[in-house]
């Protein structure tokens, strides 16, 4: 009896080591917090006043209501907006599982934030929305968040929710005053669904963690080379032949899902249908629009349709239908009509196109085939600004006024159409498109599709729409920008976390002021904020070594995925398991020794 007491005890005293080591998380918890800066905002605000003054919340008590004498209550489109953000808020403030919350009896508390929205509101948000608002949780009384819009409540909204952080087992908030406003009215981010589809869950995914961000524009490069995902109820064909197949395409419920999930989180939907170049999709269901190629001395192999054909009167009363079947599908004035990388060679080996350079009086040189290019562009615009001219602009690639300039001839480019810079030499195409006075985006230093080992959001968090040498009407010409996530090599497996959180270093420059410009200080905020994505459901890729204490549970169903939290995680659970084995074992031992 005394050989088995002895050895009870031993394995006692190892099983209690073992579960001393396996719940010795601290360390971790330390790290974590040397590297984040819990209850800060991402993108950081025009203003921040806040102290360590603290409140609490009960999240069984506390409320998100809208002031029912205001807009937010009285108007229809501005109470339709905010009562859907209000729902989707409430689910978001509180995370900590109620087993392991603390009561907050006897804490000074937050009852409720109370939503003012001034002005009425449009239905859909446009480059003009105002996106302002002021956030106060004052010493005492209720917080309020006052905005002009809905779209700035939305703004208001996720601010608050992030001002919210977890503390010895309580959700917390600063006393806190936030004066914020974008800098930039255009804040985007293209996504390519061409080169690999993606499905429709995960392009919602997508847009919510736009919102968390405050990106407020998905520029929806849908169709190119490779497919067209894109179902037309005018010309069926184009997806019917022209998709990978008949289950990878958008339908128009599809569209209509993704417009309205967007439009509640004040996020604009511009369609990009590319022309005259990347339109092989297009030719497997209707190839009379593109030109027949044939092989030269120069290009042997080249490809038996290329461009669109812009010898042919039909192209342009195709391309007017489908536009006039996109601009019912799609609410917002700005349409994408591409222009870039246009094969010359193909239109150079077309007798048919060389006929009718000769007859425009084109040469058969490279700024002949620019003016080429320049009239199918001008044909292309004229169709949206002269047939849809109340709610129609376009917005084109570089090429477009890059080949203009060749031409020397900038007439065929309206002064209302928008131009998106996208190749490296980004400084000198600012200034010299906004220096013949059209607006701009910026996408050059924000292809995202471009990886490499390593940190990599501080280089695009470095780049800014207005570092160029410019006036400063010039540089107020400049819009905002693009993060642009072309598809070779993304498809849903990576979509989402090869976007994120990288985009959100774009997010930042492009909302708040110039003057936040220090990666370095920004860090901690970012590493807060990735996690707090990964623990409202997106899969945001880490951005080195480090600890998130709600890892993303890939089991989950999407979109609305709302991940289980616990404050062990698997290694605990693991270690738990390896010391119950471990007595288990040496409980046997012990009983085989007795006599």
């Amino acid at each position: 009896m005394q050989r088995f007491l002895v050895i009870l005890v031993v394995a006692l005293s190892l099983q209690a080591s073992v579960a001393e080591w396996s719940y010795q998380t601290s360390w971790y918890e330390k790290a974590r917090e040397d590297k984040v800066a819990r209850g800060t905002v991402w993108p950081q605000p025009r203003s921040v006043g806040t102290t360590s003054a603290r409140f609490s919340f009960d999240p069984t008590k506390f409320k998100l209501v809208a002031d029912s004498g205001s807009a937010a209550v009285t108007n229809k489109e501005c109470k339709e907006i905010v009562d859907h953000a209000l729902s989707r808020y409430a689910d978001l403030l509180f995370w900590i599982p109620e087993d392991e919350s603390v009561s907050v009896s006897g804490d000074e508390t937050v009852h409720q934030l109370v939503v003012t929205v001034t002005s009425p509101c449009s239905r859909y948000p446009s480059l003009h929305s105002d996106e302002s608002y002021r956030l106060e949780v004052p010493a005492s009384g209720d917080a309020t968040l006052r905005a002009q819009t809905a779209w700035g409540a939305l703004r208001g909204l996720e601010t608050f929710s992030q001002l919210v952080y977890e503390d010895n087992g309580k959700h917390v908030i600063n006393r806190t005053t936030i004066s914020d406003s974008p800098r930039f009215a255009h804040r985007g981010i293209m996504v390519d669904t061409a080169r690999h589809f993606i499905p429709l869950p995960y392009i919602l995914q997508n847009l919510d963690a736009m919102a968390y961000n405050k990106m407020n524009v998905f520029h929806w490069h849908m169709v190119d080379d490779q497919s067209f995902p894109f179902q037309s109820t005018t010309f069926p064909d184009l997806s019917g032949k022209g998709a990978y197949t008949k289950k990878h395409v958008y339908t128009p419920d599809d569209v209509s899902k993704v417009i309205e999930f967007a439009r509640l989180r004040g996020i604009r939907v511009i369609p990009e249908f590319d022309s005259p170049g990347h339109m092989m999709s297009w030719g497997q269901g209707h190839p009379d629009l593109l030109t027949r190629c044939s092989p030269t001395d120069f290009q042997p192999d080249i490809y038996s349709l290329g461009p669109a054909n812009p010898a042919r009167e039909e192209t342009y009363t195709f391309m007017q239908r489908l536009f006039q079947e996109i601009r019912q599908v799609f609410a917002d004035e700005y349409f994408h009509l591409g222009g870039d990388e246009v094969n010359f060679q193909c239109w150079m080996s077309n007798e048919e196109v060389q006929q009718f350079m000769r007859q425009r009086g084109f040469p058969n040189t490279t700024v002949g085939f620019a003016d080429l290019q320049g009239y199918h562009m001008k044909r292309i615009l004229d169709i949206i600004y002269h047939h849809f001219p109340q709610r129609t602009r376009g917005i084109v690639w570089q090429d477009v006024f890059d080949t203009a300039i060749v031409g020397n001839d900038l007439a065929d480019v309206s002064m209302n159409t928008i131009v998106h810079v996208w190749e490296w030499n980004h400084t000198r195409e600012l200034a010299r498109v906004t220096q013949a006075g059209y607006k701009a985006l910026l996408s050059s230093c924000w292809y995202l599709n471009h990886i490499s080992y390593g940190q990599d959001w501080p280089q695009y968090y470095g780049c800014d729409p207005q570092d160029f040498q410019g006036t400063q009407q010039q540089k107020d010409l400049v819009l905002g920008g693009e993060a642009c996530l072309w598809g070779e090599w993304v498809d849903s497996t990576n979509f989402v976390p090869r976007m994120w959180p990288r985009a959100s270093a774009v997010a930042e420059r492009l909302w708040s002021p110039q003057s936040v410009t220090d990666s370095v200080a920004a860090s901690p905020r970012m590493e807060e904020h990735r996690c707090r994505m990964v623990r409202r459901g997106i899969p945001a890729q880490p951005q080195g070594p480090s600890y998130c204490k709600y890892e993303w549970n890939i089991q989950s169903d999407l979109p609305n995925y709302r991940p289980v939290i616990t404050s062990s995680g698997p290694r605990v659970a693991a270690a738990g398991l390896v010391h119950s084995v471990f007595l288990g074992v040496l409980v046997l031992v012990a009983v085989r020794c007795l006599p």
